[in-house]
């Protein structure tokens, strides 16, 4: 029953109630993610075969996928290895031709299909004598009155689970519309959808298109539905803000941030000036700011960020900069520290492993500053600031120990890394506090839209003048040692290299995938006399101080790391990197780790050494040996792999789309916001 022992609606029934549907198959669809009717018929196709002009085979084209027909005339199982190898194989013939249907290490293939069964086969041609694919999808024609639902139309091919078919999920979906598909309603009446279909109409021919254009205009009206929900909720809890909540006065009265900018010795770009007159106005403003700061890899979003943490404090409040990992936490105190301490500032570092003071504010005395271990947590009791305090930090800064007074502004470094409920946290340590997040993984306007649509946007797309060239370049295995002998000829030189690989030791993924310990082993030998250091997350915090304290002051001359690396670190002495199975990382990822070099005035090298790769991954590689820029790369990253591998889906607070497609959906995007506020402008008048 439901709410109020109401009845049910058709589409919110289990679907159990479905002829065909018992115990077990119900069982079976859980695994999908359907359980009732409704969830039946928003179950989306994967793709669609065009069964009205099947290929001959005769017909079929090496390399191309095809879907085809023929009745199988043999088929047998091989055996060799003692029995530890196999392959299935069955011939199919339409009368044009014969194909070999392959499916290797599968002996129990056998048993779906017999002599005489007439089967359609999709797949990839893999060779042409004979003609054959290996591991294609398969379905068994059968007859009975339900044959034309899956012949002669185009088809939908679903997910599916073991135990489950096509033919038998396909069935019971057409019969389902059948009896339930004009139960869909509109959900927003008046909203004005253009040339698009009704939802009745979109969920029919979401399933049984009668073109394929129709398909793809399904999708996109169900898509509009989802971010319009989306961005409705995102606009009240924008709004709801609003008419909460006043700013804190943090916009500064410029006299550290004069000193300051003297003091850098380079002058800002006017990408820079620019963000930083959205930025004043927001802190300056009624409202608190909420704003998201791209900036591509070494574009100087830290002194934008040091800029506008200079206003707040100039006000009278206090600053928390949170960042992703120790290192970058610690590298960020070190800058602030830097570049604070002369005015006169505090600037406090808080992570997993130390609470201390790196500078004291102007005429505190209750503080010793001896070092991290003798240095007091600025949030113990007891000790009395002069004046407000940048304090940096790691998720440290969400936990109970970390309790500021007059927070004014909150910074949160690499966004992604981070949940949407870390960041809420910490903005609830003050009273409303102005929000500023930070991304160097530049992020398509699509994606922006809809993950980050609650903040407004600023984007540096100017590079600061100075900085060397970066050329990358797509290697082989094979070529490594040819690589080494590079690197080898630049340390002579007096540079300094990172070597990064993606796992820290054995049983950490697959086998083929080089490990940073037995290669800190194999490179140590090769570098001689070259000092080589090894970092990754495992290291004791202060084991991981040690080493890069060693490569930035230039006592190691090679670094062999992780990932971890590739945010924060700044070298501007290291001019090349080797990142080794750099199929196995994603572009932007990959793009952020290149950023860790060319950070000086001499030419840097990023060496990619790819191992096995499939066709997508040596698309992504190549797409990063063409361009270093970082929005293209994000662009093509959203392409190849969606938005959840593309930010990290468990931290990004991505919404689990159904229609949604990010990469080709701005258009979309943009139209559910503009209908959003106007939906919402209707329920305020």
């Amino acid at each position: 029953m439901g709410i109020g022992n109401a009845p049910l609606t058709p589409l919110e029934q289990p679907v159990t109630e479905l002829r065909g549907v018992g115990p077990e198959r119900a069982a079976l669809l859980a695994r999908l993610g359907i359980r009732t009717v409704g969830d039946l018929l928003l179950h989306r196709p994967r793709r669609y075969e065009d069964r009205r002009r099947l290929e001959r085979i005769a017909g079929l084209k090496l390399n191309e996928s095809a879907t085809t027909q023929g009745r199988i005339v043999a088929q047998g199982v091989k055996y060799w290895k003692q029995r530890r190898k196999s392959l299935f194989e069955c011939v199919l013939d339409d009368g044009t031709g014969r194909l070999h249907c392959r499916w290797w290490n599968l002996p129990f293939m056998e048993n779906y299909f017999k002599v005489g069964d007439e089967v359609l086969v999709y797949g990839k041609v893999r060779s042409l004598k004979p003609r054959a694919i290996d591991h294609p999808e398969t379905e068994t024609i059968e007859g009975g009155e339900d044959r034309s639902i899956h012949l002669h139309r185009i088809v939908p091919i679903y997910p599916l689970t073991e135990g489950l078919t096509q033919r038998w999920l396909r069935a019971l979906i057409w019969r389902a519309l059948e009896a339930c598909g004009n139960a869909f309603e509109e959900p927003w009446p008046d909203l004005n959808r253009g040339n698009l279909p009704t939802r009745a109409v979109a969920v029919r021919q979401l399933h049984f298109p009668d073109e394929m254009g129709d398909a793809e205009a399904a999708r996109g009206r169900l898509a509009l539905d989802e971010l319009t929900d989306l961005q409705l909720a995102i606009q009240r809890r924008r709004r709801r803000l609003h008419e909460l909540a006043r700013a804190l006065p943090c916009g500064g009265d410029n006299r550290l941030m004069k000193r300051f900018l003297r003091s850098l010795g380079f002058k800002l770009t006017e990408s820079q000036t620019e963000v930083l007159r959205e930025i004043r106005r927001d802190l300056a403003g009624s409202h608190p700011m909420r704003r998201l700061l791209q900036g591509d890899v070494g574009s100087g979003k830290t002194v934008v960020a040091a800029c506008a943490a200079l206003m707040t404090l100039e006000s009278g409040f206090n600053v928390a900069l949170m960042a992703p990992t120790e290192i970058l936490a610690e590298q960020h105190g070190c800058v602030f520290a830097r570049w604070f301490g002369p005015l006169g500032l505090g600037v406090a570092l808080q992570t997993g492993s130390q609470k201390s003071f790196l500078t004291a504010p102007a005429g505190e005395i209750a503080v010793s500053l001896a070092g991290p271990g003798d240095a007091k947590d600025p949030s113990e009791p007891g000790v009395a600031l002069a004046g407000p305090v940048v304090t940096v930090g790691t998720h440290a800064l969400v936990e109970a120990g970390y309790c500021p007074d007059a927070l004014g502004l909150a910074i949160i470094d690499e966004q992604h890394k981070f949940g949407v409920a870390q960041r809420e946290r910490l903005v609830r340590k003050g009273h409303y506090p102005h929000l500023l997040v930070m991304t160097a993984t530049p992020i398509p306007r699509s994606l922006g839209l809809t993950l980050y649509g609650d903040l407004d946007i600023s984007v540096i797309n100017q590079m600061p003048a100075g900085r060397g060239r970066v050329r990358t370049h797509l290697r082989s295995e094979s070529s490594l040692p040819k690589v080494f002998d590079f690197v080898r000829e630049k340390l002579g030189e007096g540079r300094q290299a990172y070597i990064v690989c993606p796992r820290i030791e054995e049983g950490d993924g697959p086998a083929a995938v080089k490990t940073v310990r037995e290669e800190f082993d194999r490179v140590r030998t090769l570098f001689a006399p070259h000092a080589v250091g090894l970092l990754h997350g495992r290291l004791p915090p202060q084991e991981k101080d040690r080493v890069m304290e060693g490569f930035r002051a230039g006592r190691i001359a090679v670094l062999v790391a992780t990932s971890i690396i590739e945010v924060g670190v700044d070298v501007p002495n290291a001019t090349v990197m080797v990142i080794e199975n750099a199929e196995s990382y994603g572009l932007a990822q990959l793009h952020q780790l290149r950023g860790r070099i060319g950070r000086g005035r001499e030419e840097s090298h990023c060496i990619l050494i790819a191992a096995a790769c499939t066709d997508e991954a040596r698309r992504r590689l190549e797409a990063l040996e063409q361009t270093n820029d970082g929005f293209r790369i994000a662009e093509t990253d959203l392409l190849l792999r969606g938005p959840g591998e593309f930010l990290g889906q468990a931290q990004s607070g991505m919404p689990r789309f159904r229609f949604v497609e990010l990469a080709r959906d701005l258009a979309l995007v943009e139209q559910a916001r503009t209908a959003a506020a106007g939906l919402l402008d209707s329920d305020a008048a």
